[in-house]
């Protein structure tokens, strides 16, 4: 059994270590030396210092995201307008190779994103087994497309509410895992991944673990155009009396970070007992400065038989459809080896790239027990259907490949739910300013 807490000591240790060791040979060192190959170091995007026979390098990068936002009506409890400003993250990522084929990644986030505050990677990969990559540690395994972006270059500020329907299959912060890797073909990759479900455990102690897996599948792939298709699938056991909630940011942040009136809806609420699985179906096309992109999400879970006379299984689906085009002219890029989407480069310095965009997100949970405050055992309830529509109209203005300023606008409507105050409706102007080191 892999304990929560077995890299925690190592990998502040050496994080401490290796940034003590570079300030100090910023301070002493005169001159620098090598008893083996020539070194080469790189200052743009981070500092990273490297041997020219790529048998070792070291990386030290970060980002820091700094969000504001302002909501009303079923984003908050009393429908009144509120605003929160937070650090969304602000991460430290430490990274490099030895001896040419193994490979470790530190990543930690010290913002006020709550559980987010803490390392959210710690693996160490092995590279040796061309084209496979075998990693161990803390990692996210990856379920959808958007997911496989990253924070730094997804569209939108907050990703699809659609990840809130199944968000065990790519949130293992409190996790291990062990995953494997490859690209073949220059149209294919492939990843499958066994982790520790934190908090989902017998009355042993023994933990029970999920399986996520995802497939690309891109005939084309070039510098102004490609094409994308993906299959994904999680599953997972968990134990009878597993309570499992549903519940929805719908792409606000600040409903979460507002602790005194900001909303979350429920959208379900079960006891679970058996089998809990998921799959995705992704696909997107990009041709210059154009792109299109949309995904599939279906959940089903069986339900515990703790809430006597009810069919209390957990089934849920979404999906999401999202246009942009760079105004200035420019692609995103793409990487087959993640199977996703990346920056975009300015190709003007002093203008920076402009890009627009739009997504429409919908959700539903279907004919789920969504449980009452302090649901017991023998507890009979009448099934529910809800879900939600949102709409989200934004712009990015990426200004050098550091800095980005991004300003979305989300309106979005709730289907048989609704706040305190009966708004099944809201709207939010959210923005966030990101630099990148």
């Amino acid at each position: 059994m892999i304990r929560k807490h077995s890299f925690r000591g190592v990998g502040t240790g050496f994080a401490a270590s290796a940034l003590a060791l570079f300030v100090s040979a910023q301070a002493l060192a005169g001159t620098v030396t090598t008893d083996g190959a020539d070194i080469v170091v790189k200052t743009k995007g981070g500092l990273e210092v490297g041997t020219v026979d790529k048998q070792f390098s070291f990386k030290i990068g970060g980002r820091l995201q700094l969000d504001g936002g302002s909501f009303d009506g079923f984003y908050t409890q009393n429908g009144n307008r509120a605003d929160e400003t937070y650090l969304r993250r602000a991460r430290l990522e430490i990274s490099g190779v030895a001896y040419q084929d193994w490979g470790y990644v530190f990543n930690r986030n010290f913002g006020d994103s709550g559980a987010d505050d803490n390392w959210n990677e710690m693996s160490v990969s092995y590279n040796g087994f061309d084209p496979v990559t075998l990693s161990v540690g803390r990692f996210n395994p990856t379920f959808g497309l958007e997911e496989a972006t990253s924070s730094k270059w997804i569209t939108s500020i907050e990703r699809s509410a659609i990840y809130d329907l199944v968000p065990w299959a790519n949130n293992h912060e409190d996790g291990e895992g062990i995953r494997l890797r490859t690209t073949l073909g220059g149209m294919f990759h492939g990843e499958a991944g066994a982790y520790r479900q934190d908090g989902n455990q017998d009355q042993d102690g023994q933990n029970n673990y999920s399986i996520v897996t995802r497939g690309v599948f891109a005939p084309i792939v070039e510098e102004r155009q490609v094409l994308h298709f993906g299959l994904n699938y999680a599953t997972r056991e968990v134990e009878d009396g597993f309570r499992e909630r549903i519940r929805s940011r719908l792409s606000v942040r600040g409903t979460t970070e507002d602790e005194v009136n900001g909303n979350r809806g429920t959208y379900g609420d079960a006891f679970l007992d058996g089998t809990d699985s998921a799959y995705g179906l992704e696909a997107a096309y990009m041709m210059g400065p154009f792109s299109v992109q949309g995904e599939y999400l279906k959940r089903t879970a069986d339900g515990s038989d703790l809430l006597n006379g009810n069919d209390n299984d957990l089934e849920a689906s979404g999906y999401n459809v999202q246009l942009a085009y760079t105004l200035t002219g420019e692609s995103r890029s793409y990487k087959l080896d993640g199977g996703l989407f990346d920056k975009i480069k300015p190709s003007n310095k002093q203008l920076g790239a402009w890009e627009v965009f739009y997504r429409y997100d919908n959700i539903t949970v279907d004919e789920t027990a969504r449980l009452p405050a302090g649901a017991v055992a023998g507890l009979t309830t009448d099934t529910i259907e809800a879900g939600a529509k949102v709409h989200t109209v934004g712009v990015n203005w990426y200004a050098n490949e550091s800095v980005k300023v991004a300003a979305n606008y989300i309106t979005a409507e709730a289907d048989d739910l609704a706040n305190t105050a009966g708004d099944d409706d809201g709207d939010a102007v959210t923005v966030r300013l990101q630099y990148l080191f």
